[in-house]
């Protein structure tokens, strides 16, 4: 396992972060395991957030109680509690009750890197970065970031950090992968390049579209995953995953493109597509999910190898997005 820096704050963590939030493992003994072997495999970064109504922190919680200074712990905040008006948002008043709820399922007495889960357009964000700014002055947070915000509203809480010195975002969690490359790259990336910030990258398999076991015109394997129907519910939306609208003919030619790539180098598609985002210096790590020890083996294995330049032209011509031109 390699390491890579967390944007400018001198921490180093593992290339590949693990994901914990076990939609479709309810055994805790068996995620306890996939923890483990994470850990074994010198991954340092796991990220949690308060699925299953807290469930995920829980369980790492249990899983790193005696190795916590192995690890760089990752979470998140948004809503914190059952459905009731103050428990959701970043209101001062949910920000704290929020660390002090995930320190106790942790199990521990700081958290390493909070994360805004997303952006509250309710409460003022100087309220929010205060609140963030007190519980990193008291030891309980180290660094903070956020998830899911846009370039404009990260660059407005960088400039209200910098104008009331406040601590500022460290590292932003968002989507990115062959399907989805249009929400990072057009003004994420050169952003976090030019202040120095962390990326985190969640889904880089596409919900599992890019690990090669779909393809269009073909009906889903069976299976605990969102684009099974059977399996609404199990913390996947049914009306979100229509696996016939999400299949389309570009989608299934960068699946192609990852299974011919695979077979020339003895890898799965699903390394291949990791592969590619590794392959970007300016993300710190990807976040993979898994729900069996032998995923964390197979999944681990992106690292092991890096994509040949030409391979990685490919790969970016056939996921090319065109954006429409602009008459002035």
């Amino acid at each position: 396992m390699q390491y890579r820096p967390l944007g400018q704050t001198g921490v180093k963590v593992s290339e590949l972060c693990l994901g914990t939030a076990f939609r479709a493992q309810d055994d805790e003994q068996i995620c306890i395991r996939v923890i483990d072997r994470a850990i074994d495999l010198g991954c340092n970064f796991i990220d949690s957030a308060y699925y299953g109504e807290g469930r995920s922190e829980t369980v790492v919680g249990k899983a790193i109680k005696d190795k916590r200074e192995d690890v760089f712990l990752c979470t998140k905040i948004f809503g914190t509690r059952y459905a009731a008006p103050n428990n959701s948002g970043l209101t001062r008043l949910n920000l704290i009750r929020g660390v002090e709820d995930s320190l106790t399922r942790l199990q521990t007495d700081h958290i390493d890197l909070y994360l805004l889960h997303s952006f509250d357009p309710h409460t003022p964000l100087e309220e929010t970065l205060r609140a963030l700014d007190d519980m990193v002055r008291s030891g309980k947070i180290r660094y903070i970031g956020c998830s899911n915000f846009s370039a404009w509203k990260i660059v407005e809480a960088l400039w209200a950090s910098d104008k009331r010195n406040l601590s500022r975002f460290v590292c932003i969690q968002n989507q990115y992968n062959l399907l989805n490359r249009w929400e990072m790259e057009p003004d994420l990336l050169p952003l976090c390049g030019e202040h120095g910030i962390g990326i985190m990258t969640y889904s880089p398999l596409a919900i599992g579209l890019l690990t090669g076991q779909f393809r269009r015109g073909q009906a889903p394997p069976p299976g605990n995953h969102p684009w099974n129907k059977a399996e609404a519910g199990r913390g996947f939306s049914a009306h979100k995953y229509d696996f016939d609208t999400a299949m389309t003919e570009r989608v299934d030619r960068i699946v192609q493109a990852l299974i011919a790539i695979g077979a020339q180098h003895g890898r799965t598609p699903g390394q291949v597509a990791i592969a590619w985002i590794l392959d970007h210096p300016e993300v710190t790590a990807p976040i993979l999910g898994a729900d069996l020890p032998e995923h964390v083996d197979e999944a681990f294995q992106a690292a092991e190898w890096r994509l040949p330049t030409e391979q990685r032209q490919a790969l970016d011509a056939v996921s090319a997005v065109t954006m429409p031109d602009k008459w002035a």
